[in-house]
């Protein structure tokens, strides 16, 4: 959890200090401004106790917005190497959806960072202690002065920096996470798509949904024919509005690319209307 700083306090109280005369006939309209004058002097000088969550507004050539700031992720990572402060975020955030569309787990290795291109393998070193972690990076941020990467509590924990909340590192870019799929096999072209919770680097939880029915015999005919080309094909039934339908979907992933690549094969075998959803939808 990130902790106060007192640059913040101070600049805040000066604020308030300054506001202050012209409110002393009006309670209610000093207790408002006050409140507003906190939010708006904590903008501007930095983070309180933890990392506010900005709606990131996204363009189509893959920049976005964040507090009318936008940021370019770059195409490749390699030869990156940068310099400064790493703070982590943890449990206020845990099992929240992170910018990639995977699901925060603060127990895994992963980390957020501005511009990388999501799935990039970083090194991560504690130039205070000389420590050395590795994460992938699966989110967007941090989003305040003077930070360049977020760690989960478990990767900040390897570096021993959760007591002080932040840490003066250097940042080295690995590669990108088909590495991490090759050592582990799901990589290749005929694995079966599954999820492993022991996974310290990929945190999503995706499946592909072919086709959804009213009948559950048009979804148990589909099932049959995809069985042909892909594993772990399953029917799942859901209620809406007082009907109930059957969704025919395949396998179970923790790495978006992974899905993406049974996706296309599904394609490419003549499977259309195929897509990626959330294992929970």
């Amino acid at each position: 959890m990130h902790l106060v700083n007192n640059l913040i306090q101070t600049k805040i109280a000066e604020v308030i200090s300054y506001f202050m005369i012209p409110l002393k006939k009006s309670n209610q309209l000093k207790r408002l401004f006050i409140a507003v004058l906190i939010l708006t002097a904590a903008g501007f000088y930095g983070c309180g106790t933890t990392e506010p969550v900005a709606p990131a507004k996204p363009s189509s050539n893959n920049t976005y917005e964040v507090y009318g700031k936008i940021y370019h992720p770059i195409d490749n990572a390699n030869g990156f190497r940068q310099q400064g402060v790493a703070s982590w975020y943890g449990e206020q955030f845990h099992e929240k959806k992170t910018a990639n569309g995977e699901t925060y787990n603060m127990h895994a290795m992963t980390a957020a960072h501005k511009t990388l291109p999501f799935g990039t393998m970083v090194e991560v070193k504690n130039v205070e202690n000389n420590k050395i972690t590795i994460v992938r990076i699966n989110d967007r941020g941090p989003f305040c002065q003077g930070r360049i990467i977020d760690l989960s509590h478990h990767a900040a924990k390897k570096i021993d920096m959760i007591k002080n909340g932040t840490a003066t590192v250097e940042i080295i870019a690995l590669g990108n996470d088909d590495e991490v799929l090759a050592e582990s096999g799901e990589n290749t072209p005929n694995a079966t798509p599954s999820i492993n919770p022991d996974n310290l680097y990929f945190t999503g939880d995706f499946t592909i949904q072919v086709g959804s029915f009213g009948d559950p015999d048009n979804a148990e005919k589909l099932k049959k024919s995809i069985e042909k080309t892909a594993k772990n094909v399953h029917v799942v039934a859901f209620d809406k509005n007082g009907l109930t339908f059957y969704r025919v979907r395949v396998g179970r992933f923790t790495s978006l690319k992974q899905a993406q690549r049974v996706e296309q094969r599904l394609v490419q075998n003549g499977f259309e209307n195929v897509y990626i959803v959330a294992w929970d939808l």
